[in-house]
C-alpha cells in the first residue's frame, strides 16, 4: 500500500457473474480488484457479487444488491464503493445517490495507481492525458451541477454553459498534452537510434510477476520493485553482457485485465520499446492460480502491438512458491500443482511450447538463474551472428 500518514479509506468490490462465467472466476477478478484497491491506498472490506446477463443501466446491478449494498455501507461507514467494469456517468450518479458513498469503476481505479505511481514527467504526461481523456465524455454526468448559464464581462460569451467550458479547456489541455508528448516520443525514438544495431531484449508481462526483479539479477543493477502492481511506470534500459556478448535489456510496464485503453495509448513510447525488441522474455508468475489466464492476457495485448511473433523466451518464475512434498506411492489423493517438483514442472504441457524456449526459476531465491542467464545467452546468440555474421570472436562462454 501507498503510506500517506492517513487512515486507510474503507473500500467494497462489486462485480457481475456473466453468462458462460462461474462464481470462482469472478471471485478471481475481484481477488485482482482487491489487490489494485490495496495497492491504490485503501482497505477491502466486502465483495458483492449478482448473476445477471447484462449490467443494469441505472445502477449496473438489481436493485435488490443495491439495497443490500447501502445497508451494509451504511452500517460499516464505508467510504468509497469500487466496480469491476466500467460504469456510464449516469450510472456512477444513480448508485452514489442510492448507497451514499464515492464510487470508482476499474478503468479510474487504475488510473489513479498509474497517477500515484508516475515518477518522471514523462510518465506524469502521460497519465495526465489518459486522465483527461477518460474525463471529457463523462463531463455531462459527471458535472451537471455546472449546467446553468453564464455570462457578463469576464466570463465566458454570452449563451455559453460552464460544462461547454469545462469540455473546451480539458480539449485544450489533452492537446497541449499531445504535443508534449509528441516532443517526448521523438526524443526517445532518437535515443533508441543512438544504440545502433545492438540486440535489444524487452521483458514483458503482467502486472508483479518479477519483471523488476529479473531485470536487477540480469543487469546488476537496483531498479525499484515491490509486491506491487505497477511498481514500474517508466521504461528502463540496461546493457548487459553474457559471455562477453552485449544487449540492450528493457523493463516495461505489465500489462493486465480490462487495462483502459487510453492508458495503451498514452504509454505508446514505452510500448515502442515492445515494439522495436528483437527478442522477448515473457515472465509469468507460475505461483498465480490464474497463470493461465494472464499469459491470454499478455499474449492478446501483444498482438494488439503487433509483436506476438517476435522471437521470445518464456520464464516461469516464482518456483519457490512450490512445496515439492513427495507423495507417498499408495497415496490416491489428486496431484495438486503445489506437489509439483522442478523435474515435474519441466515435463509438463509448460516446457512443450515447440515456439518458445521455456526456463523455471525463481527471482527471489536466484533458483536456476544460470540456465536462464545460458538460454538468454543462446537466443541473444542467434540475433547477433545473423546481424554481425563475421564477429565469432566476440562470442565468449557463459560458464
Amino acid at each position: 500500500m501507498i503510506e500517506t500518514g492517513k487512515p486507510l479509506e474503507r473500500a467494497i468490490l462489486v462485480g457481475i457473474i456473466y453468462p458462460g462465467q462461474d462464481e470462482r472466476e469472478v471471485e478471481d477478478f475481484l481477488g485482482e480488484l482487491s489487490f489494485l484497491t490495496e495497492t491504490a491506498g485503501a482497505e477491502p472490506l466486502k465483495r458483492f457479487i449478482q448473476k445477471l446477463d447484462v449490467p443494469n443501466p441505472r445502477t449496473f446491478v438489481g436493485s435488490g444488491k443495491i439495497e443490500e449494498i447501502a445497508l451494509y455501507v451504511q452500517e460499516n461507514n464505508v467510504d468509497i464503493a469500487i466496480f469491476d467494469d466500467e460504469l456510464t456517468p449516469s450510472q456512477i450518479r444513480n448508485i452514489e445517490k442510492a448507497i451514499g458513498c464515492r464510487i470508482l469503476d476499474r478503468t479510474n481505479l487504475i488510473l489513479d495507481i498509474f497517477a500515484r505511481r508516475a515518477r518522471t514527467s514523462h510518465a506524469r504526461t502521460q497519465v495526465e492525458l489518459a486522465q483527461n481523456q477518460y474525463l471529457l465524455p463523462r463531463l455531462t454526468g459527471l458535472w451537471t451541477h455546472l449546467e446553468r448559464q453564464r455570462g457578463g464581462i469576464g466570463f465566458r460569451g454570452p449563451g455559453e454553459t460552464e460544462i461547454e467550458t469545462d469540455r473546451r479547456i480539458i480539449r485544450d489541455r489533452i492537446s497541449l498534452l499531445k504535443t508534449q508528448l509528441k516532443k517526448i516520443d521523438t526524443q526517445m525514438a532518437t535515443q533508441r537510434k543512438n544504440r545502433g544495431k545492438m540486440v535489444r531484449v524487452a521483458l514483458v508481462g503482467y502486472t508483479n510477476v518479477g519483471k523488476s526483479t529479473i531485470m536487477n539479477l540480469l543487469s546488476k543493477s537496483d531498479i525499484f520493485a515491490e509486491n506491487k502492481l505497477f511498481a514500474t511506470l517508466d521504461t528502463t534500459v540496461r546493457k548487459v553482457v553474457i559471455g562477453n556478448l552485449p544487449f540492450l535489456l528493457s523493463d516495461t510496464v505489465g500489462f493486465i485485465r480490462k487495462l483502459p485503453h487510453d492508458l495503451v495509448e498514452s504509454f505508446k513510447s514505452t510500448l515502442d520499446e515492445v515494439r522495436e525488441s528483437d527478442l522477448l522474455v515473457h515472465i509469468v508468475d507460475i505461483s498465480h492460480p490464474n497463470f493461465e489466464k494472464q499469459i491470454k492476457v499478455v499474449n492478446e495485448t501483444l498482438r494488439e502491438l503487433g509483436s506476438f511473433d517476435k522471437p521470445a523466451i518464456i520464464i516461469f518464475n516464482k518456483i519457490d512458491a512450490f512445496s515439492y512434498s513427495l507423495k507417498d506411492e499408495d497415496d490416491l489423493t489428486p496431484v495438486l500443482k503445489e506437489n509439483f517438483s522442478l523435474s515435474d514442472l519441466k515435463k509438463s504441457w509448460m516446457a512443450s511450447d515447440k515456439n518458445h524456449r521455456t526456463v523455471f526459476i525463481s527471482a527471489k531465491t536466484k533458483e536456476n538463474v544460470d540456465e536462464l542467464r545460458k538460454l538468454l545467452y543462446e537466443e541473444v546468440k542467434k540475433i547477433h551472428i545473423k546481424r554481425y555474421p563475421f564477429n565469432d570472436f566476440l562470442y565468449g562462454s557463459v560458464e
